[in-house]
């Protein structure tokens, strides 16, 4: 039988990534000992893998399908194939960005002052190609955790971290000078599995589901029926992707409208309903918008 070995991040993104397929329809189960999670789909087998190594593995062949963020495909410069940008919502995580972060005190206004100094970072690749590209040449080391304390207490000159807010690095009195990258979580492919053919439809597929449940995080349907002369101002009032489906009922002169919108306006959205003339108004959660 056909398999596609799937690489689950072990980690920050492991509750997320489980949790995801599982609204996608996938239940995948394991205990804290296991490195083999159990999945309920006899045509994929699984891994727990660090996001940190997930484009290796996948770029040599070990895996075909997995999830890892941006900035480690670019860390381990992999050669992997992109199906899709998981853009995650706040239920899940959110873009990060990696940044040049000095002392407060410090004398170092922009990236152009590192010139010699040395930096402490987990992205060390990165870091260097980058800092070449820019023909400054600064020492760069790995940083084993504890990054931030290393600037703070004057082993380093500079960090290079991943943040999404920085109000960590605010509080431990650093402040960022540079934005080096952008990242956020991608679902990535062997090339050769890519190629496949029954491979690729199995990852055309997890991509379509994955996706679609994205994108019903946060979101709820609503349906409801309205009177024909009320009609109209019902439609002003509901957002929807592309537009209200509205179907006519038995009575000509009753309709039933259907939507979908996000969760965080329906209960002032609801009293308005009402008060423009809907009648028995219906919410209801979504697991996927395809």
């Amino acid at each position: 039988m056909n398999k596609l070995r799937l690489g689950i991040p072990k980690g920050s993104l492991e509750e997320n990534t489980v949790e995801l397929f599982k609204r996608a329809g996938w239940r995948i189960s394991y205990n804290s000992r296991s490195y083999f999670p159990d999945i309920d789909d006899e045509e994929i087998s699984c891994s727990l893998v660090r996001a940190q190594e997930m484009s290796i593995y996948i770029d040599e062949g070990t895996l075909d399908l997995g999830l890892t963020g941006k900035d480690w495909i670019l860390e381990n410069d992999s050669e992997v194939v992109v199906i899709q940008d998981l853009v995650y919502s706040k239920a899940t995580t959110r873009q990060a960005r990696w940044v040049l972060v000095v002392r407060e005190d410090s004398p170092i206004e922009k990236i152009e002052d590192l010139e010699g100094k040395k930096i402490s970072t987990e992205l060390v690749n990165f870091t260097k190609r980058y800092f070449k590209g820019k023909g400054i040449n600064v020492h760069v080391e790995f940083s084993w955790g504890a990054t931030e304390a290393k600037v703070v207490e004057g082993l380093v000159d500079a960090i290079v971290e991943v943040t999404e807010t920085g109000s960590t690095l605010r509080a431990n009195k650093l402040k960022i000078i540079h934005e080096l990258l952008k990242t956020n979580t991608q679902l990535i492919a062997n090339k050769s599995a890519w190629e496949n053919p029954w491979k690729r439809r199995k990852i055309e597929q997890i991509r379509t589901l994955l996706n679609g449940s994205l994108l019903a995080v946060g979101k709820v349907g609503l349906k409801l029926n309205v009177a024909k002369d009320d009609l109209g101002r019902i439609m002003l009032l509901l957002p929807s992707l592309k537009a209200p489906t509205v179907s006519g009922l038995f009575n000509e002169e009753w309709y039933a409208v259907e939507t979908i919108v996000d969760r965080s306006i329906v209960r002032d959205l609801i009293p308005l309903l009402q008060e423009a003339g809907a009648e028995g108004i219906i919410e209801y959660a979504l697991n996927k918008v395809i």
